[in-house]
């Protein structure tokens, strides 16, 4: 199958069996959503989630996060693992954020990825999730299946979001970022991916079983 071929059959495979993507992560605006990403970090969204609906109950601003003091939302965030790491990097972008940015979470990539624990992947789910700002945000599962259905060599996560961008229009970014992830922990998993009953892999092929 040639590339143009296996790239429109991958597109419309995942607008049949993902239309409409939810994001994962619960949040009411770019701050809590910010918190959310941080605490992502190996760790299920699905716990995430979870603990975030606590943290929230105590702080959902920068303001009332840093009066809620690091031992505190280390506390709280315990069971998203590393929790002493994030809840450091919690309360100092929360105080960087109240004392440089007026409490508003900055639009600009290299604003966000000089707050403590954001890094590119981060800024770049904040840019297009939170601000609808164009940006293709590569986590574990874009980055494995890119490689399995040939769109990238899988050299490196930078080269798979360059990669990606160039497959993908713009404005399918928000989406196909979310159907990817979705789609790689429904049907194409890292381990015990039987190609076979994948439905893409079984149709374009699979560069490799497992990552």
């Amino acid at each position: 199958m040639k590339k143009a071929e296996r790239i429109k059959f991958i597109s419309e495979t995942l607008d049949e069996l993902l239309p409409d993507p939810p994001i994962p992560l619960d949040y009411s605006d770019p701050y809590t959503l910010l918190v959310a990403v941080v605490l992502s970090a190996q760790c299920t969204d699905l716990r995430v989630n979870q603990v975030t609906k606590e943290l929230y109950k105590k702080a959902k601003t920068p303001k009332a996060m840093v009066k809620l003091g690091t031992e505190k939302i280390t506390e709280i965030i315990k069971p998203c693992g590393l929790s002493t790491t994030k809840g450091k990097n919690i309360f100092n972008l929360s105080k960087i954020l109240v004392e440089k940015y007026d409490s508003v979470v900055p639009q600009t990539f290299e604003e966000l990825e000089a707050l403590p624990g954001v890094g590119h992947k981060t800024a770049s789910v904040m840019m297009i999730h939170a601000f609808k700002i164009p940006a293709f945000p590569v986590d574990t599962h874009i980055h494995r299946l890119a490689k399995r259905w040939g769109l990238s060599d899988g050299s490196s996560v930078e080269q798979t979001e360059k990669d990606l961008k160039k497959i993908f229009p713009e404005s399918e970014w928000e989406k196909r970022h979310l159907q990817i992830i979705l789609f790689g922990r429904t049907y194409c998993k890292a381990l015990g991916h039987m190609p076979e009953k994948c439905p893409i892999c079984s149709v374009v092929g699979c560069k490799v079983t497992k990552s």
